[in-house]
């Protein structure tokens, strides 16, 4: 469960962000389970009917960071389903273009299918709002200032989101992320939660990237600009597996 060893990755939380913040994921996320209990057990007799099982899809996200040792924890993340298991006549996995079906294309507009996080967020390796938790083969592409988002527990939405998610660059949702852990109050909380509804209920702002129904990884981006090498970029990606495989 751990990264590259560095033990400057470190951001002292105050008190909101260490106790409050806390109450407030187990009674709120508590009460979405109570309350929409009836949501997630038709959700997942839709899945399960139209996409089959398993009708939870997991992965691997780094947490937050331990101050003593500078690594990431990685936990498992869970979501509902949105893709079919379909492969070609070699058994290899099709594109997530052919994958996704009608009907997970429209959990994935409508969100449903970050509902399973309110799990994640009960037991402590989410909260309502922070930093979105990206996947291990970004996180090893990441400088040590990008790394700093991790000294923030990763979050159902941040301000990255509500600022515009997958519709802006790279560099830009880094920028919102370290912001976010710079001024994280009661108050910025609350105008998230309320952009939040508004982006991804209201509107659906930003919810692929371009054309592809999936954003492009950070490494594939920066290999694409040019800001890494063809060899550096295959180095990462088998540090990120290394780091999948003592899972």
């Amino acid at each position: 469960m751990k990264n590259v060893e560095n033990v400057r990755l470190y951001r002292k939380m105050g008190f909101y962000e260490k106790v409050i913040k806390r109450i407030i994921d187990v009674i709120c996320s508590g009460l979405v389970l109570i309350v929409f209990s009836w949501l997630y057990v038709a959700i997942a007799i839709l899945v399960r009917i139209k996409l089959g099982s398993p009708v939870l899809f997991t992965q691997y996200r780094p947490g937050l960071i331990n101050p003593e040792t500078g690594c990431e924890y990685i936990f498992k993340m869970y979501k509902f389903r949105t893709m079919t298991d379909e492969r070609d006549e070699k058994g290899t996995l099709l594109s997530d273009e052919a994958r996704l079906t009608k009907f997970g294309a429209w959990l994935r507009y409508t969100s449903l299918d970050e509902l399973p996080e309110v799990f994640n967020i009960l037991n402590g390796t989410m909260t309502i709002i922070g930093p979105r938790p990206q996947l291990v083969r970004d996180m090893v592409f990441m400088t040590e200032t990008q790394r700093m988002r991790h000294t923030a527990k990763p979050g159902l939405s941040g301000l990255a989101q509500v600022s515009g998610r997958n519709a802006i660059s790279w560099e830009e949702k880094f920028k919102y992320d370290l912001e976010y852990i710079n001024h994280v109050s009661f108050l910025k909380d609350l105008d998230i939660i309320i952009k939040t509804i508004d982006k991804a209920v209201i509107h659906k702002d930003g919810i692929t990237d371009g054309d592809s129904v999936t954003a492009k990884d950070f490494g594939e981006y920066l290999l694409s600009e040019g800001y890494i090498t063809q060899e550096e970029f295959i180095e990462k990606n088998m540090e990120a597996e290394k780091i999948l495989r003592t899972e």
